[in-house]
């Protein structure tokens, strides 16, 4: 064989060869058509979920929007209640006085000892001033509480254990059932 009839064999073989490959791209890409559509249709079905899914989400998101809006409505309502029985608390106050305590006997105790001295100074002398009355002295009714407010406590404590204020102005507030609550006075 002559070197062009070689070239000519190799040029046919290559022919058939790429024939066959296009005739095998054709089957493949015949074959990639369905499952692209079978793909698309699967995709198409999994955005169906999707969205289903979302306004399921949207749903209940309303709903959690309207619950909301009633536990605000019943919060209105507790605390227009609360408001009414502070009114109620407020009508059954039998005493109440102002005064301006004292606490520098407090200050004669070591640094760090200084606040829970000034505390007691304040109870004893709304004790005292208030004439609460105590278990020995009366059988027969129950001993009268003595309540400091926070706010009390807070203003006393309020430049820490070694420095307490100097003097303390409260409102000692007495109720029908004998509680005397400590406030600090307005202003204070």
């Amino acid at each position: 064989m002559t070197e062009t009839e070689e070239l000519d064999e190799e040029k046919l073989k290559e022919k058939e060869t790429v024939e066959e490959l296009g005739d095998d791209e054709e089957e493949e890409e015949a074959e990639e058509a369905p499952i692209e559509e079978a793909e698309t249709e699967k995709e198409l079905e999994e955005l169906e979920e999707k969205a289903e899914e979302l306004e399921e989400k949207e749903e209940a998101a309303d709903e959690v929007t309207e619950e909301v809006t009633e536990a605000e409505e019943e919060e209105v309502e507790e605390e227009e209640e609360v408001k009414k029985e502070k009114k109620e608390v407020e009508e059954e106050i039998v005493e109440e006085r102002t005064y301006t305590i004292p606490l520098s006997r407090a200050w004669i105790m070591p640094p760090k000892k200084r606040a829970p001295r000034a505390v007691r100074i304040v109870k004893s002398f709304i004790q005292k001033h208030m004439k609460i009355k105590t278990e020995a002295e009366e059988e027969g009714e129950e001993p009268e509480k003595l309540v400091l407010s926070n706010e009390v406590n807070q203003k006393i404590w309020s430049r820490g254990i070694k420095e307490p204020p100097r003097n303390i102005r409260v409102r000692a507030v007495k109720d029908k059932e004998g509680v005397i609550t400590v406030y600090l006075a307005e202003g204070d």
